[in-house]
């Protein structure tokens, strides 16, 4: 799968993300359309975690 696919509006998942993972910040999880892979980018630098393992993550919320 290419592009994320959000269960739900992306409010919701940035909020379980932020309650996740408590460092991070708006700016971290700001989300412009088409820009999934710079989302991607700031978390795995954030959480030093792989895109893949991020984007089952961000998918399974």
């Amino acid at each position: 799968m290419n592009k994320l696919q959000f269960k739900g509006g992306w409010n919701e998942v940035k909020g379980k993300l932020k309650q996740k993972y408590g460092q991070l910040t708006d700016n971290d999880l700001t989300f412009a359309e088409g820009k999934d892979e710079e989302l991607l980018g700031r978390l795995q630098q954030r959480l030093g975690k792989s895109k893949e393992e991020l984007r089952r993550e961000i998918e399974s919320l």
